[in-house]
């Protein structure tokens, strides 16, 4: 699923280096999930599942449409990974829910999906909180 290195022509060496670090964090992603025989879409609602949660508050969240949150969730039900089950308060609502095979994967996915960690731990404590308050200011 690996895109392309960032566009064509890049507008800044900043604009280079944040394609850069995109597709390495993407790359690192992916063979993490592969690690585990998942997709990278599978690792990534495996991983939004820490309390049970609806189906298109999901979709919602992750900006896809309803009916591909329902594929990858069947994937992962059927391989015993999460649940579904009626909402208490509104039967026509299902919520996911992690299976302890599910909590286990998901754990083994986050110790093996390291980029980030290793990334950050490059830097100085002061250079770390440089870099938040930086990241911050171009995602507002």
């Amino acid at each position: 699923m690996a895109l392309p290195n960032g566009p064509v022509t890049a507008s800044s060496e900043a604009e280079a280096v944040l394609f850069d670090l995109v597709d390495v964090y993407d790359r690192a992603y992916e063979a993490a999930a592969a690690e585990l025989s998942l997709s990278p879409a599978q690792a990534c609602l495996l991983g939004r599942l820490d309390e049970r949660r609806g189906m298109s508050a999901l979709a919602e969240e992750l900006g896809c449409d309803a009916s591909n949150i329902t594929q990858i969730v069947a994937r992962l039900e059927a391989l015993g990974l999460v649940t579904r089950e009626p909402n208490p308060r509104d039967r026509r609502v299902r919520l996911v829910t992690r299976t302890p095979q599910g909590d286990e994967i998901n754990h083994r996915f986050a110790a093996a999906f390291t980029f980030a960690r290793t990334a950050v731990e490059r830097l100085s404590p002061d250079e770390q909180n440089q870099l938040t308050a930086l990241l911050r200011k171009a995602l507002s």
